[in-house]
């Protein structure tokens, strides 16, 4: 072998060293980081095989009402005339709508919940005599007698101080029925964005609180979970309350009714990875 010969494989065998240890510290760090991405995809995927803890928090605020609702009903009972029962039963539900929008209740507040026909029967009582296996007397099927047409209308008042005579007005302009008076509000989204706030706030202090009593750090977060809970009514006449009127030819006064206050509640649980 030639001498230049021998330097060139002299030269080759450090060379080849360096490139195995190369491709030892490269497959290695593909390891690593395969084995990295999977605890943490893991992590992401089962937060609950880890040790975790959760706490509790909840948010209440009070506020007072903004709009109050109310529904009225027509309700006209009849014989088979059905044509003449719908005019009679229309022709009071328009004049209580109009008087809503006399009294500055917009068009977008007064919304139909409710047109119903129903039939009324007649039906007969009678004792079918079976002789010889046969019945000798057949009992008639029921038979339409009239109807009863009903249209529902639900209302949302903004001023709170025509209340009373709004739903008096309605009952003296056609209306037979008054009920589910409630007090809301429009927008709850502003209420329950600060209970919200409230219930996360004391979920963490809470959480600070058991990982310093229990000598661990306090992990990442690893999930959050929220209950809404109410609003409570909080009013006078009471959420749901009904008046019931026979005729609608009756003045009545108009009652007195405050709007009270609501308490928007709302829980979260937060859970928390042990450190």
């Amino acid at each position: 072998m030639k001498s230049q010969d021998i330097y060139k494989f002299k030269m080759n065998i450090p060379y080849k060293n360096v490139l195995t240890i190369a491709a030892g510290f490269a497959l290695l760090a593909i390891g690593y980081a395969a084995l990295s991405f999977t605890n943490a995809y893991s992590r992401s995927i089962q937060p609950s095989s880890f040790r975790s803890f959760a706490v509790s928090g909840e948010g209440k605020v009070v506020v007072v009402p903004d709009v109050a609702q109310f529904s009225f009903s027509v309700i006209t009972q009849g014989g088979n005339d059905l044509a003449s029962l719908q005019k009679q039963n229309t022709e009071k539900a328009n004049a209580a709508i109009d008087f809503l929008k006399g009294e500055g209740v917009d068009e977008e507040d007064i919304k139909t919940q409710q047109y119903s026909v129903d039939p009324r029967y007649q039906r007969f009582n009678c004792n079918p005599v079976i002789r010889n296996g046969a019945t000798t007397e057949i009992c008639p099927p029921p038979e339409i007698v009239g109807y009863t047409v009903t249209q529902s209308v639900q209302v949302k008042l903004r001023d709170f101080s025509k209340i009373g005579g709004v739903m008096a007005g309605v009952v003296e302009n056609g209306a037979n029925q008054v009920s589910n008076l409630d007090f809301t509000l429009d927008d709850p989204s502003s209420a329950e964005n600060d209970a919200r706030k409230e219930a996360i706030e004391e979920a963490k202090r809470k959480a600070e609180a058991v990982a310093q009593a229990g000598g661990f750090r306090l992990g990442r977060l690893l999930s959050i979970e929220e209950g809404f809970v109410g609003p409570y009514y909080n009013q006078t006449l009471g959420r749901g309350g009904a008046l019931d009127f026979a005729t609608e030819s009756t003045a009545l006064p108009a009652p007195s009714i405050e709007p009270g206050s609501q308490d928007v509640e709302i829980n979260v649980v937060l859970r928390y990875e042990i450190n």
